[in-house]
């Protein structure tokens, strides 16, 4: 089966994705300690026994053609310091979703975040010639809805009841999406952010 997109490594100043695989799974055992960001109810972060099974699982929905996993490096340390992914892959429609991203605590509000954003949505547009990128997050989620209005994408709308997490509870979706007329805007703006002074 012939799988889109094709594998890459992206590469910027704070940040490399390069394809997930078990050679990162100690990297992310410890990154997953970090903060102990596994405890969060309305997100799903593998706990660090359970990081060899999510590599495991992201790979084999590779092998299905529906995600694309990355492992996202510091490029300050080298170590892999959290997972993202192109999830929801929809290749006769050139869209993808941008998404099941965490990273450890210590590099959160970093800048890596947003260069890591900027790696795959400039991928996403000029190389794959998407129509558009989608975010999606729990309801709830406040920090990531911020942070994905940050990025200058805008409301679709609420999927009511559109999953069940863990917990037993049903999760309401909250739908954001970036089109391809909007990237050259988003795309300066993400590069102002990454080029501004950090405290």
């Amino acid at each position: 089966m012939t799988v889109w997109p094709d594998d890459v490594v992206l590469e910027g100043k704070l940040v490399k994705l390069e394809p997930l695989c078990m050679a990162h799974c100690d990297d992310l055992k410890a990154a997953s300690a970090d903060g102990e960001l596994h405890k969060l109810w309305y997100t799903w972060v593998p706990a660090p026994d359970g990081v060899a099974d999510e590599i495991d699982r992201r790979r084999a929905l590779r092998k299905m053609g529906s995600m694309q996993p990355f492992a996202i490096i510091d490029q300050s340390s080298g170590h892999a310091v959290g997972m993202t992914t192109f999830m929801n892959i929809d290749a006769q429609n050139k869209r993808v979703e941008i998404g099941s991203t965490w990273y450890r605590k210590a590099v959160q509000r970093s800048g890596i975040n947003t260069e890591c954003k900027l790696l795959m949505l400039t991928h996403a547009f000029e190389t794959l010639d998407c129509i558009a990128v989608e975010f999606r997050t729990h309801v709830v989620n406040l920090q990531s809805r911020r942070a994905i209005k940050r990025l200058g994408a805008k409301p679709d709308g609420i999927l009511r009841n559109h999953m069940k997490m863990a917990n037993g509870t049903l999760r309401d979706t909250a739908v954001y999406s970036i089109i391809n007329s909007e990237w050259p805007t988003v795309k300066a703006h993400l590069e102002w952010q990454l080029a501004k002074p950090r405290a």
